[in-house]
């Protein structure tokens, strides 16, 4: 069994009282620091190095209000975003942070426009294990009927969200997705086709076969043809949660990047076995995902694990971030038995390879 520890080995009870108040007082901190940077308070403050700005400086930029300066910025303040300096307010490290390392901007992007208002229904969401909170966007039974539909914003982050943690991975993993020189490759989960267009550039004599929702492969299609690569490519629309939609048959190779998280764990399960039935009798299967217990550093376990409480109020109401031991568990019930595994690709994603047991 995995052991695992956030917190410091020696943490005083006064230190963890602190950290309780913390968490209690996170939606606060997390609207005021983002106003201060989506508002331009970080940057101003930043521009002037280690000298800082007053309030009253502040102030007369004409950008803001003295009362609501000394809110914003004292928030930022008890989060370290910034200190005070001889009455000057001086962006910190983690305010630096916050206004330039674009995962912080993406993580804040896809927490306020995406989930914030959805998480309120959390609590009802886990006890019923369905995606309540969804109704803050839209009228879909999951997030991903609805995803082509989204109100600007949240679409906007969500394929940022979505993109950067797969996009930085997709170069460095197309040697392994062909290192079995596979003729036929399945991409389940095809999403816009980004893995399918690189793929196909990548070597030119493979066929793709793009799988997922219907709205999904319509995007999908375009941005092949867009591409100049579609006419290798062949569009299977299916809905996965459909047990008995099975999948095209005689694959040399089956792709699946940051898709099973979507799903319940018996869904999964009734997923990994029709893939394996898809599989050539040489067939490999694929799987990138983000598994927080394979991480090499704590923040990308953090960030992780906190996109679970999405999946559930948004998305689909019982689905998270898995273990790899989960994957494998249910790969191996499937028929399916583990060949190698790959971590440290990208920001944090890993490479599962199985094959048919017994081959």
């Amino acid at each position: 069994m995995l052991d695992k520890k956030f917190s410091p080995e020696r943490q005083s009870a006064f230190a963890a009282r602190f950290e309780a108040q913390k968490i209690a007082f996170g939606p606060v901190v997390f609207q005021c620091v983002r106003y201060a940077w989506k508002r331009g308070m970080l940057q101003a403050l930043s521009d002037t190095g280690s000298t800082g700005l007053t309030v009253t400086e502040l102030a007369a930029t004409g950008c803001w209000t003295e009362y609501v300066l000394k809110v914003v910025l004292e928030t930022c303040l008890s989060a370290g975003v910034v200190y005070l300096s001889a009455g000057r307010y001086v962006l910190d490290k983690t305010g630096y942070c916050v206004l330039t390392d674009a995962i912080t901007q993406i993580n804040l992007d896809f927490n306020h426009d995406v989930c914030y208002e959805g998480l309120f229904r959390l609590d009802e969401s886990l006890d019923q294990e369905k995606p309540l909170g969804l109704s803050a966007l839209g009228d879909w039974p999951t997030l991903y009927q609805g995803l082509s539909q989204l109100p600007e914003s949240a679409k906007t982050s969500w394929f940022a969200f979505d993109h950067h943690y797969s996009d930085t991975s997709f170069p460095d993993i197309l040697p392994d997705v062909f290192a079995t020189a596979p003729r036929r490759l399945m991409d389940i989960g095809a999403n816009t086709g980004k893995f399918s267009c690189a793929a196909l550039a990548y070597n030119p004599s493979v066929e793709m076969h793009l799988v997922d929702l219907p709205k999904q492969l319509t995007i999908a299609e375009e941005n092949l043809h867009k591409a100049g690569v579609a006419e290798r490519a062949h569009f299977h629309p299916v809905d996965l949660l459909d047990a008995e939609m099975a999948l095209p048959a005689n694959m040399d190779m089956i792709w699946m990047s940051q898709f099973l998280s979507c799903f319940s764990e018996p869904a999964i399960a009734s997923i990994l076995q029709r893939a394996a039935t898809a599989l050539s009798p040489q067939g490999q299967l694929l799987i990138m995902d983000t598994f927080w217990d394979r991480q090499r550093y704590d923040i990308a376990a953090f960030c992780l694990i906190n996109t679970s409480p999405y999946f559930t109020s948004m998305a689909s109401g019982n689905s998270k971030i898995y273990e790899s031991n989960d994957y494998i568990r249910l790969a191996e019930a499937a028929g399916l038995q583990l060949l190698t595994t790959r971590d440290d690709i990208g920001y944090c994603h890993s490479l599962l390879r199985f094959t048919r047991a017994g081959q």
